[in-house]
């Protein structure tokens, strides 16, 4: 087997590792997120007790997101064409967007949390 071959079936390893960890990241935020919601849910009818369970869904979006991310730039380090690195940078784009939009919300959940203390 060529070195060429070696770096490029290493890097699909690589690659395919990190997809799994970030795909891992947001499921077990989801689950979580669905388990806090039915069992607060039952005990509590008070909407401000889903605001702590959607920052912390927040956060593992966030987190999977970026190592989606890292996957898409993995993918593209070795030997690169140009419509790689195009989609990448489409990629990018939208994650990066992705990831704002989800940090602006939660930074506003926090203010608001703060502001009425947390739920009895």
């Amino acid at each position: 087997m060529r070195l060429e071959e070696l770096l490029h079936r290493g890097d699909q390893v690589l690659v395919t590792a990190v997809e799994i960890a970030g795909a891992l990241i947001i499921f077990v935020g989801a689950a979580w997120a669905a388990l806090r919601f039915v069992v607060d849910g039952l005990r509590c009818r008070d909407a401000a007790v889903f605001t702590p369970i959607r920052l912390s869904l927040g956060r593992f979006l966030t987190l999977g997101l970026e190592f989606q991310l890292a996957a898409d730039i993995l993918r593209t380090a070795v030997s690169p064409t140009f419509d790689q690195i195009a989609k990448l940078a489409a990629i990018a784009t939208i994650r990066t967007a992705l990831n704002y939009f989800l940090r602006r919300e939660i930074a506003q959940e926090q203010q608001q949390v703060g502001r009425t203390g947390p739920p009895s």
